[in-house]
Order: structure tokens, then sequence, then C-alpha cells
């Protein structure tokens, strides 16, 4: 990069090639030659230990907290092994060592049989220094560097992410690809980002880069194409929009962001020509939802689904993953048979081997096909609906509703999962959050695959707010109890921008598009969240990729909002998703936005919907181009009317009123 280093480089190098007998190694060679040196030798115990803290710093990470754990937790041959299974050389990133560190924590809680517990894995790493080598390979490192310019840092990234699609790798690169691609064989395996500043504490990164199953059947031609294709999909994905203004709002769009990978084996079972985990899920050692009183959310919580755990971390339209709160398992966030049917899941993601790719199938059709699950523990039987069925003439259909109940009763599992989120928390001194799936081995004993842990960021149980009693009803915006996240807080608001339910259903799907692109526009026009604090009304879910469901808006399109709110609107069938626990409610817990879910049909909600419309709508003053709307997004100024938005977690009451 600059001169000083360019001559230092090369008159170095200059000096080395006059001795040719010599065998020159790098740093990265001499240092692993060293500790392999070291690894036999039991009397070299202090040695030992101040060589796992200088190879963390060239292979795990910068982080000085990630880093003094690894120092206590990680061994020197747990560095070596990591180095026998890396590809390139460079840092592992943030998930791999997540993943390694929470292995290597609960195995040393001797309190507890973890390895009968828990799957073991066969990971590899690819390397942060192939991220750089991949660019210069193909000439893009110019581009890289304007990218890194104020002026460039949005513009040159968009060039920098088409360029990444269709690049070339060093030729050295491709054969340890290879390599590794004829350990898995035909085995199912997924490709998982793992960047230098992913997973970290403070910055989670969730959802913001890709990952890819290859489920790696067919030629081993084909196999490594599709291969080769995931990891240019993955390094294109650091020039994602939405991950360049998380960068940017959290102040790292300077900070070296390479990308290293992690490939891991798929966890799961060959069942006929599909292959999938009995389960799967998200688990939290802070539970920040809790949806009834008395319930402890220093207890946790997991988010659970039958097969691949993509429904579990993602939000899925019209499919309801298990939630669990771990200190009442069995307690429900909805009652009675109906709301049980309707808020469960309805479908099952597997990779199907002979269309070889990623698949979706209803949950009937799985049990139809006779896929070997054990629905025992983790559904019943809906009989209503079943008679229903044969009653209209289609005999022997078996219809299931998945509760998981069985198994949350009649197993350990709960209290595994439990043990495993207590322990990481009390060694990570902070909420952590992880994604795991489940399995039956041989002898029938259910083993938690341990896939990735991070730590959780979480506003907590703050003190106790005094919510206002006696507001005169005209003045109340909404009133209600629960169905709300963000802790308590007493927040003035000086803008609403609110989306129709009842315009918005009646729109085309292109025009549904066009709304969340109006909602980005306003989005841009904030300068600076705590100056102009916004909250959006929308129907259905906000972030959906199914505009039917709610509005589609990506994570950059809500960055500088402070309230969001999602209104349940019955005629249009667009309902909230309580997904505590998703990429999508890490964003809003990390960028500290309050959500809130309103049911204006239920017991107890009080909404108001007339006092806004009651004020004149700002939308063509802060966007004289967006008439067209103008009936569906309208914006309010409520400054005059001092808008407070007041919530008390502890007793789960919300209140929004203009104070005068």
């Amino acid at each position: 990069m600059n001169s000083v280093d360019a001559t230092r480089l090369f008159a170095a190098l200059a000096d080395r090639s006059t001795v040719d007998a010599e065998r020159h190694l790098d740093y990265w060679d001499r240092i692993f030659l060293k500790a392999r040196e070291l690894a036999g030798d039991d009397t070299a115990a202090e040695d030992k230990r101040e060589l796992v803290d200088q190879l963390s710093r060239v292979l795990i990470g910068r982080e000085k907290r990630i880093l003094s754990l690894v120092k206590e937790y990680f061994t020197l041959q747990d560095i070596l092994e990591i180095k026998d299974r890396l590809i390139g050389t460079g840092f592992i990133g943030g998930k791999s060592v997540g993943m390694l560190l929470a292995r290597n924590i609960l195995r040393r809680d001797r309190d507890f049989d973890w390895p009968r517990h828990l799957e073991l894995h066969d990971s590899y790493f690819i390397g942060s220094d192939v991220f750089y080598s991949y660019i210069v390979q193909n000439g893009w490192w110019k581009t890289l560097m304007a990218h890194k310019t104020r002026e460039g840092y949005f513009e040159s990234a968009r060039e920098l992410k088409a360029r990444m699609l269709s690049g070339t790798f060093p030729q050295e690169v491709k054969e340890q690809f290879q390599l590794m691609l004829e350990y898995f064989g035909q085995s199912p395996i997924i490709v998982r980002s793992s960047s230098l500043l992913e997973d970290a504490f403070g910055n989670a990164f969730a959802g913001k880069y890709e990952s890819y199953f290859c489920v790696n059947q067919g030629t081993p031609e084909r196999r490594y194409e599709l291969f080769e294709e995931s990891v240019r999909r993955i390094f294109a994905s650091t020039m994602n929009e939405d991950a360049l203004t998380y960068r940017l709002q959290r102040g790292l769009d300077q900070h070296d962001e390479q990308m290293a990978l992690l490939v891991q084996r798929v966890s799961g079972t060959y069942r006929k020509h599909y292959f999938f985990p009995e389960m799967a899920g998200v688990g939290l050692s802070y539970n920040p939802f809790v949806w009834k009183q008395g319930m402890d959310p220093r207890a946790g919580m997991l988010r659970i689904v039958f097969g691949m755990g993509t429904r579990a971390v993602n939000r899925v339209e019209n499919d309801y993953p298990r939630i669990v709160a771990l200190d009442a398992p069995l307690v429900k966030s909805h009652g009675g048979i109906a709301d049980a049917r309707r808020f469960s899941q309805h479908d099952v993601d597997l990779l199907n081997l002979e269309d070889n790719r990623f698949h979706s199938l209803s949950l009937m059709q799985v049990i139809s096909e006779g896929v070997d699950a054990r629905l025992d523990l983790i559904g019943v039987r809906d009989e209503e609906t079943s008679e229903r069925m044969r009653t209209s003439g289609r005999p022997g259909e078996d219809v299931w509703i998945l509760t998981f109940d069985e198994l949350l009763s009649r197993t350990d599992f709960t209290a595994v999962m439990s043990r495993m989120l207590k322990e990481l928390e009390k060694v990570y001194q902070y909420p952590i959050d992880i994604e795991f799936t489940a399995n039956f081995n041989a002898e029938g004993l259910l083993q938690v695959n341990l896939l990735q842990c991070r730590p959780f960021q979480t506003k907590g149980q703050k003190a106790q707010v005094e919510i206002p009693e006696k507001i005169a009803r005209k003045k109340v915006f909404i009133r209600q109890e629960g169905n709300f996240m963000g802790g308590s807080v007493s927040q003035s608001l000086a803008r609403v921008i609110y989306i129709d339910p009842k315009g918005y259903t009646k729109l085309t799907l292109s025009e549904k598009y066009d709304v969340a692109r109006v909602v980005g526009r306003l989005n841009k026009l904030i300068d600076r969240r705590e100056d102009m604090p916004t909250a959006v009304f929308g129907p259905g879910r906000w972030g959906t990729t199914t505009p039917a469901m709610g509005v589609p808006v990506t994570f950059s399109e809500i960055s500088k909002i402070a309230v969001i709110a999602e209104i349940a609107y019955r005629d249009g069938s667009l309902i909230p998703d309580l997904s505590f626990g998703t990429h999508f409610f890490q964003d809003l817990v990390e960028t500290d936005i309050f959500y809130m879910a309103i049911y204006p049909e239920k017991d107890g909600v009080f909404f108001n919907e007339g006092w806004l419309e009651s004020l004149p709508n700002r939308l063509l003053d802060l966007l004289p181009n967006e008439g067209r709307y103008e009936k569906v997004v309208r914006v309010y100024d409520v400054r005059e009317k001092d808008l407070r938005l007041v919530s008390d977690v502890v007793n789960q009451k919300l209140i929004c009123y203009a104070a005068s």
C-alpha cells in the first residue's frame, strides 16, 4: 500500500533469493512447524500457552474478549486440528470461532455428560486470505480500494458484487477445494459465511451474508461446480446493500471485512430420497419477548422446527415454529385447537437428493410419502380435520399438528438445551444466541449438533417505568398488554408513517413493492434517529419476502426507524409474526428499534386509528412525486401532539398517547 513497505518487502525477498540452498519459510509456516514440535512435549506447558496466544492472533481473530476466551478454552492441539482442516491461510472468521469455542466450553463442563448429548463435527475452514487472493487473482483490487472511500462505498460495492459472481480461483485453492470435496464424498454440506466481523460482541451480522446448501449429488465435476458457485455468491454477499448499511451504521465501514467460510457436513438423516434433521432451531439464553406474566426472561427460549433450520432463523410466510419459554415449555403464546392449527409449522424444508436441490414440502406430503419421522414426539393428530376430510371424500389422509409437546415433556431435550444455554452464557458473561439441530442416534438417544454460538444483543429487564393511568380516552392512540419487545421505554415520537391496511391489500403486487420503496425513501430523509424519532405502522409483517403477507422492506429501508409496529388485519389475512430469535429480530434488537404487534380485535387492545387520521398527511411535503400512494402511505407530524410511547416490561403494559 505504500513505498516504505514495498521497499522493505522486495529488499528482503532479494536478499533471500541469493541463498538458494537455504529453505525459506514464511511466518505462517514457521510458527505452525514450531507448534507441531511443541505439541508432543509434556514439559513445555508454559511455551504451549504462549504459542496458543500467538497462533490465535493469526488464526482466530483480533477481538480481545473472544481471544481471552480462546486462550482459556483452547489447547495447542485444538489449534493444530483447526490448521489441519484449513484451506488457505488467514483467520477462520467469527462464525467458525463461535462454533468451536462453544463446543470447547461444553467439553470442559465436567458436571454434565456432554459427549453423550453432543453430536461431533468434522467441519472445514476456508481462511480469510482466500477472499483477498480471489480479488487479486481477478484484477479487482482497485475496485475494492474505491469501495473503501466515502464516495465509492456503495457504488463501487455494486460493481464489485457483480464481478465477484463470475471470477476464477487460484489453482492451489482449487486443488484444496477438490480435496475437501473428496473427503465429504456425496454427503450434503453447507457453505456458511464466517467473516472477520461476524458473530462478535455487539455485531452479529445476523442474516447479512449468505449461506448455501450443497446437496452434493452427481458427478465430481458437477459437485465442484456448484460448490465453487456457492463460494462466489457468499464472497459477493459482502457487498450487499443491507450488509454495507449495517456496517456503516455501526461505524465498521472502514474496518477490514474479509470473508472466511465455514464448510459443515449437513446434520441429518437419509429418509427415502430426502435428507434432513429430526428438528432444528435457535436458542436464546435470554428471552426478550415473554408473553405471559410470571415468565422469567432469564430462563431463555427456543424456536424449534421439524426439518432444516431455515424456518427457524428466517421469517417464513404462513408458517410458525414452536416457541418454547424454557421455564414454562408447555405454555403456548396462543390458545385453543384452532390457534394451534393456524400458528404451527405447515411446511418442511429438506434436501431433495434426486433433484439435487433444497426443497420445501407440505407437512401432509411428507407424512403421505411415508418419510420416517418421530411424529409421536413432535406432533398430535388433528382428528377434527381428518374427519372433515373423510366426510368430504378424502379418506386415509393423516393430519398432524406440530406441537413438540411430547418431546418437551417426555425427553430430557428441554433440560439439555437449558443447561447448554446457561453454561455458555455463564462463560461468555453475556446473553448468547445459538443455532442447533437434533437427531436420534442408533441407540435412540437424541443428540444435539451445536452449529453456531454468538453473543446476543438484548436490552435486558430495565427498571420499571410508570404507566400513566388517567389519560383521556380521546388522547390514547394505543393501549395493550404484552406483544412488544425492547424493554421498558419512555420514548417521544416526532413522526408516524402509517400504511393503511385496507388500502394496501387492494394494491397490485408491483404497487406493494413500490410502497416498500417509498418507506425506504422516507427512512433516508431521517438524518439522525434521535432528532426525528419515527414510528412505522403497517399490516402484517415488515421485512417479508412475500408482499401478500406484509410490507417487503429490506433492513436498510427501516434502519433509521425508532419504533416498528405490525398490525393484524384479518380481512387481508395479514398477521404479525412474533418471530423473536430470527435474523429480523436480531436486527431490531441490535439497532435499538422498539417492536410491537397490534391485534385490534383482541380483548384488552385499544387501537385508535381515528386519532391519526384526524391529522394532515405530510407525504407529499416530503416526497412530492409519490401522489399515487397518498391514500395508502400516510405520514403524520406528531410533535405538536407530544406523542409518547411508554412500555413497562415487568408488568407487560404499553401505552402510546398524546401528552398535549
